[in-house]
């Protein structure tokens, strides 16, 4: 079985964001560099909801941990 990685939400952003600029903006200019770009953003997104779905939830809540023991360590 494969092991899936974990990826942010600020990758899902940018496939979302990435695929509507191409889509709206670069299509209409140049047709095979808009399919090309509006591919890419729609393989990151489909790649997103896979990561949303089935990477293990223990190593985010580990490494928030980790951050929240840092934040209270600087606030002292």
């Amino acid at each position: 079985m494969y092991r899936v990685a974990p990826l942010s939400a600020g990758f899902m952003l940018t496939s979302i964001i990435g695929g509507i600029i191409s889509a709206m903006y670069v299509y209409p200019r140049s047709a095979p560099w808009g399919f090309t770009f509006f591919l890419f953003f729609v393989l990151m997104f489909v790649a997103s909801m896979i990561s949303m779905t089935y990477a293990p939830i223990e190593v985010e809540l580990d490494a928030n941990i980790r951050r929240e023991r840092e934040r209270r360590k600087i606030k002292r």
